[in-house]
């Protein structure tokens, strides 16, 4: 009977081990560990991952929304390559005019142990001026991984959940974003990317968030299930641990690993703040030290205003001039000032600024001067 490389229990020892963990956790979830989470919601597998693919492609068969072929000219040489393949030969001084044609790219994710002959989705988006791919149909196109292979070919109805009309006279309305669209189901694979899952004597558990207290607590955990040595921390995120070699076997103990229950460590203190959208996001474990905040805002309107002025009746001098007249007024705000106590937590910031009515801008400004002056006991994120 074969063993694994090192002290632990056999292949088939773990394998019990396996199924009883599979039991516990069960258990475990029933009776409802408070704070617990499973290994799966916060750890993923070292080089199980999706992996890239795109290409390039022809959309045919559109109702004049395709591509204006004189500002695209990729268009046009596309087809005549395509047409070249089929023993049809475009005459050098003919100048094709297809509004049924769209050059598009096309993208989509290979799933991590994708097979020969399994469909995924595909996502098709125009490159040139189409206005619409509704109604179009993508040709065979080839899709190609970083490496340059060919792992997939995408063809079929392409579907859009936008449209756009326009008017004789230039008005029209747009609803979402026609010249997109995706192909449920439209790639065949025709590789699979290959992978050193089980060709290694252990796997390691990546975790979603750097954390120290979480790598350790995680090791503990599968140590006290498995047996002392079964797992070592390398970093802030990986956990190494040792498998059996056995698919079958590896395939059930990677399950139970994700089936683990841990109390993961409380997170950083921070506020998150996104400065395109004006979006604000404070942590629960935010702390404010005693501070004294007063906010207001100052606004400026400018108006101009024409006069005309003519010239007295038959007067021979002088001509009709237009006068600007400028207006400027300037209105601040009354500024409002209220205080933080010590150790104030997220509810208490919140009904503040909410009283004195601040905008979201307001917030950014006040958070920014908090943590300058060493009152914001978090992390401040600028994206």
């Amino acid at each position: 009977m074969s063993t694994l490389n090192h002290k632990g229990p056999t292949r088939f020892a773990l394998l019990a081990r396996t199924w009883l963990l599979c039991g516990a956790v069960a258990l475990a979830a029933a009776s409802g560990a408070a704070r617990a989470e499973t290994v799966r919601n916060l750890a993923t597998v070292a080089g199980v991952r999706g992996n890239h693919l795109v290409g390039y492609g022809l959309v045919v068969g559109l109702d004049g929304t395709g591509d204006q072929t004189t500002q695209t000219p990729f268009t046009v040489l596309s087809i005549e390559n395509m047409l070249a393949r089929f023993g049809i030969q475009v005459p050098t001084n003919a100048n094709p005019q297809l509004k049924n044609v769209a050059a598009v790219t096309v993208h989509a994710t290979l799933p991590p142990f994708a097979k020969p002959g399994q469909t995924i989705n595909v996502t098709v988006s125009s490159i040139g001026n189409a206005t619409s791919l509704r109604g179009g149909s993508l040709i065979m196109t080839p899709l190609r991984g970083a490496d340059g292979q060919i792992y997939a070919m995408a063809q079929g109805s392409v579907l859009v959940n936008g449209f756009s009309a326009r008017g004789a006279d230039g008005s029209s309305v747009t609803v979402n974003i026609p010249s997109s669209g995706s192909i449920p189901n439209g790639a065949t694979v025709e590789r699979s990317v290959p992978t050193d899952f089980d060709s290694l004597p252990y796997v390691t558990l990546d975790l979603d968030t750097p954390s120290f207290t979480n790598a350790t607590r995680l090791t503990q955990a599968i140590n006290r299930t498995f047996g002392a040595g079964t797992a070592e921390a390398l970093d802030a995120v990986s956990v190494r641990v040792r498998a059996p070699k056995s698919p079958t076997q590896r395939i059930a103990y990677v399950a139970a690993l994700q089936n683990l229950a841990i109390k993961p460590g409380t997170p950083p203190a921070r506020v998150i703040i996104n400065s395109r959208t004006g979006t604000v996001v404070i942590s629960s474990g935010v702390r404010v030290m005693p501070a004294a905040v007063s906010t207001g805002s100052l606004s400026v309107t400018i108006a101009e205003h024409y006069t005309v002025s003519q010239p007295n009746p038959f007067s021979a001098t002088g001509h009709t001039a237009i006068i600007p007249h400028s207006s400027v007024r300037v209105r601040q705000e009354k500024a409002h000032m209220f205080l933080f106590p010590a150790g104030v937590n997220l509810d208490a910031i919140v009904r503040a600024v909410n009283a004195v009515g601040a905008t979201p801008d307001d917030l950014v400004a006040i958070l920014e001067a908090l943590k300058e002056a060493g009152a914001l006991r978090a992390q401040l994120i600028v994206i």
